[in-house]
């Protein structure tokens, strides 16, 4: 197999969404009540009530020269036309040699959690849903056979959720996106009954449920620390989510559920995989944990998928991390993507593996596992890394020119950047915007 071989599916990309994606999606009744983008001076936000939640670079940073990553506020015009234009968007997956992607959203925060302050439910309601007709009828809808659809929830009440995922469902999505660790924003943990109606709901109806990367805290030791270290930690916090999945009734209640751990990387899972089965033979008479003669990792494997955008060691040992479960990402256009090179990272890790073996990793699993199948819009031969970049030879790649607004968190000129001064610019960046929404 060659490298132009390759068919790719992104399970992890992300949207700078458009300032006018509720225009044709809002009720009658919530007509001058949506989210809304402000501009003043330069500045965007996107504003809804009381809240406020500025485009942050550092989420879409992809195309700018790497010293120009920042956390200064920014607007669309500052960004690839590929963050929020969906036909930019196509040409930036082509020229990546990127078949199919699925995109988590940003303004909402990763999983709506910006909704769960609305006093007016109804309103947070029909955000959720404009959001989602809009997400899956025309972002996904633009290109049949290019996107992954994914929606969101109405986390504030798991029976409006669960009517939620059937609905999308009958759209053609199955897939949503929901928090890691539901408490940090003061919600039950997944062990709580008030989730039941939503496990049912995806369990029926097939739908799986993305744990995108989002819990911070546990990836800073110190606000003294360099920001490499933040960076370097966020994919295995969701090592703690994959314990608490694992450990909790929901894998051994519900024999059709399936979780993604996305943006979570995938060289931990051997050691993982090792560590809680050994914690249940060794603590389990104690512990009170009955897994009916199956082991903790054989359920992890049969109902998580993890994911990489750069990861050898996963390759390697793709055997032990689970490679009927293994996916790829790009992460357009957050700082870790790969674009446009996707195809070459990737290839260096992995051309001495087996085209079977290949195929699932790079799109087959990810088919599987979101009930997608492209090739029912386009033919293979089409889909190709080689194929996709020969309809792209026209598109600009070159670095953005950001006229001055690209700016590293730190005012010094030598030594790391800590996660002192990133939080610094990160506060001036809400304040700033804040100020601009007023």
């Amino acid at each position: 197999m060659q490298m132009n071989e390759m068919i790719l599916v992104s399970v992890d990309d992300h949207i700078c969404e458009p300032p006018d994606m509720f225009d044709h999606n809002t009720p009658a009744a919530y007509k001058g009540r949506m989210p809304r983008v402000v501009s003043k001076d330069g500045l965007q936000a996107w504003v809804f009530g009381d809240r406020v939640m500025p485009n942050i670079a550092l989420n879409a940073v992809v195309g700018r020269r790497p010293e120009e990553y920042g956390m200064e506020p920014t607007s669309l015009d500052q960004l690839r036309k590929g963050c929020y234009q969906v036909d930019a968007r196509i040409d930036d997956m082509n020229v990546n040699g990127i078949l199919a992607g699925l995109n988590f959203p940003t303004f909402p925060g990763i999983a709506g959690q910006l909704l769960l302050g609305e006093k007016d439910q109804g309103l947070a309601l029909a955000v959720i849903q404009s959001y989602n007709d809009w997400h899956i009828d025309e972002w996904c809808g633009a290109y049949p056979g290019r996107f992954i659809p994914c929606a969101l929830i109405p986390l504030w009440d798991p029976k409006q959720a669960a009517e939620e995922v059937r609905r999308v469902k009958n759209k053609g999505c199955h897939s949503i996106t929901m928090l890691p660790n539901p408490v940090r924003d003061k919600l039950p943990s997944i062990h709580d009954s008030y989730w039941a109606p939503l496990w049912a709901a995806c369990d029926e109806n097939e739908v799986m449920i993305n744990l995108h990367i989002a819990e911070a805290s546990n990836a800073i030791p110190s606000m003294d620390s360099p920001v490499d270290v933040f960076i370097a930690n966020m994919p295995v916090t969701l090592y703690a989510t994959a314990s608490d999945l694992v450990f909790s009734r929901i894998l051994r209640d519900y024999s059709n559920i399936k979780f993604a751990l996305s943006e979570g990387g995938a060289g931990w899972v051997p050691h993982f995989l090792e560590r809680i089965d050994y914690v249940y033979k060794h603590h389990g008479a104690w512990t009170r944990q009955d897994f009916g003669g199956r082991l903790p990792s054989e359920l992890f494997l049969e109902h998580c998928y993890t994911c990489f955008i750069k990861d050898n060691t996963a390759i390697k040992m793709r055997d032990l991390v689970g490679l009927d479960t293994l996916t790829w990402e790009c992460d357009y256009p957050h700082s870790d993507c790969t674009w446009p090179k996707s195809p070459e990272v990737l290839w260096a890790d992995i051309k001495e593996v087996s085209k079977e073996d290949i195929d699932k990793i790079t799109h087959l699993n990810a088919m599987r596992a979101y009930h997608f199948n492209p090739f029912e819009d386009l033919s293979r031969d089409e889909c190709t890394v080689g194929a996709l970049r020969a309809k792209a030879v026209d598109v600009d790649i070159s670095y953005l020119n950001t006229k001055g607004a690209g700016k590293p968190p730190s005012s010094k000129d030598e030594g790391p950047v800590t996660m002192r001064e990133v939080t610094q610019q990160l506060s001036e960046s809400f304040s700033l915007t804040i100020d601009a929404a007023e």
